[in-house]
């Protein structure tokens, strides 16, 4: 979109993000939350954003990207790409009320909604990431649902980013009204290349009051991208969220992932899945912010490594004064596959209330040489039975995700990684 039709919100917002892009420094491992990830072989100067001419030359999203996930059929499905974006949105759902467009059109005809979210998330001023996403993000999707609409079939986006050299940006945005539910899914995927690529995201959620969000977030960037995260949902009143996650690519990624539950008995649950090889390195940073009593939240990310692979997860539960009769609890669990990985687990809480029950744990492990004879003593060939254990091993998270589409594709992944 042309400045003079972008509305005031929007360039006001770019405006801010550019200046602090300019004022920021390059993330650095002096820095506590960026102390285990080091940026330095990050060709920073040699990005350009992706042309749509180009960008014609290249290879289109494969047919399984688009295949539903939950159900048989998407309420709604947006394709983002360099070149545009592709969108429907089932009529039935779009007569409700609903709107489910891509960034540009959001900008275009819906500034009002707009002016609710953009920027009341994620300050820009976060890190370097975070503001050079928000000011040059042209991909992206609204997502607005209606005061007391159930959106009954899933909606479903994704940002294809293939290429080399090339610096990708999306903002994602939802906000559903109270009383209103829906089940969401974001994918980012690109095949493989050679030369580095980038890709920021913007996420910005809010949840309203009695309402329910479930959001299936699943990462298959390939393993030339270097991926950087910033996404917040914000829970009200006796609202709910139900966040998955999944990351399966990129070589590496900085994600900073918050649920703030900000009215009383709001409540939250995270689910984590990942799974690295070769040199892949994944730097997860989880936040439970408890701002209001009786607020549950419930955190399992579970990751198994390969390779000289590593992990990193920093997770913190925060708890507000006030926040009386807060339950809050988080877990990773971490399996080692192979000598050379590394997996760091570093939970955390921080609580300025007295009424509360709040837990955390971590492990670290290699696979048991016992569960292995076992399966081994009873003509399981090697390899077969190191996959059946990991199987078992990510069942917890499994168990966690409603839909079957979204627990075969993770399956497919471990599969995969244990083959290669």
């Amino acid at each position: 979109m042309r400045d003079g039709q972008t509305p005031d919100i929007v360039r006001r917002y770019r405006r801010q993000a550019w200046q602090a892009f300019a004022r920021l420094p390059l993330p650095h491992t002096g820095l506590e939350p960026w102390r285990r990830t080091d940026l330095r072989p990050l060709e920073v100067g040699s990005f350009r954003l992706p042309e749509t001419e180009a960008y014609l030359d290249q290879p289109a999203p494969p047919e399984a990207l688009l295949t539903p996930l939950v159900g048989d059929r998407h309420g709604g499905l947006i394709v983002l790409r360099a070149g545009g974006s592709e969108s429907r949105l089932d009529e039935s759902i779009s007569a409700q009320g609903v709107i489910f467009t891509d960034y540009a059109k959001a900008e275009r005809e819906h500034p009002e909604i707009l002016e609710k979210i953009l920027g009341a998330m994620v300050v820009v001023e976060e890190d370097k990431f975070a503001a050079a996403t928000a000011a040059l993000a042209e991909a992206g999707v609204l997502l607005y649902v209606p005061k007391g609409v159930e959106v009954e079939l899933p909606l479903h986006s994704v940002h294809w980013a293939p290429g080399e050299g090339l610096a990708y940006f999306s903002h994602l945005l939802i906000y559903v009204e109270d009383g209103a539910s829906v089940t969401y899914i974001h994918e980012a995927a690109s095949p493989d290349a050679d030369s580095q690529n980038l890709h920021g995201c913007i996420i910005e959620g809010y949840v309203g009051q009695n309402a329910n969000l479930r959001f299936i977030e699943l990462q298959s960037l390939g393993s030339h991208v270097w991926n950087f995260v910033h996404e917040r949902i914000r829970v009200a009143r006796d609202g709910n969220v139900d966040w998955i996650v999944g990351a399966m690519g990129t070589h590496l990624t900085k994600a900073f992932s918050d649920l703030e539950l900000e009215g009383q008995g709001a409540n939250g649950r995270m689910s984590g899945f990942f799974f690295t090889d070769g040199s892949q390195h994944l730097d997860l940073d989880t936040q439970q912010n408890h701002l209001a009593p009786n607020t549950t939240s419930d955190l399992l990310y579970k990751g198994a490594l390969k390779g000289k692979s590593r992990s990193v997860w920093q997770g913190m539960i925060y708890v507000a004064p006030g926040a009386q009769k807060t339950d809050g609890y988080q877990a990773n669990r971490n399996l080692i596959l192979e000598p050379s990985a590394r997996a760091d687990s570093i939970p955390g809480l921080e609580i300025l209330a007295d009424d509360v029950r709040c837990t955390h744990g971590a492990t670290i492990g290699k696979i048991d040489p016992e569960q292995l004879y076992y399966l081994q003593s009873r003509g399981i060939p090697t390899g077969e039975a190191q996959r059946l254990i990991v199987e078992g091993f990510f069942a917890p998270v499994m168990d966690r995700i409603p839909f079957e589409g979204v627990r075969d594709r993770f399956l497919a992944e471990i599969q995969e990684k244990m083959r290669g």
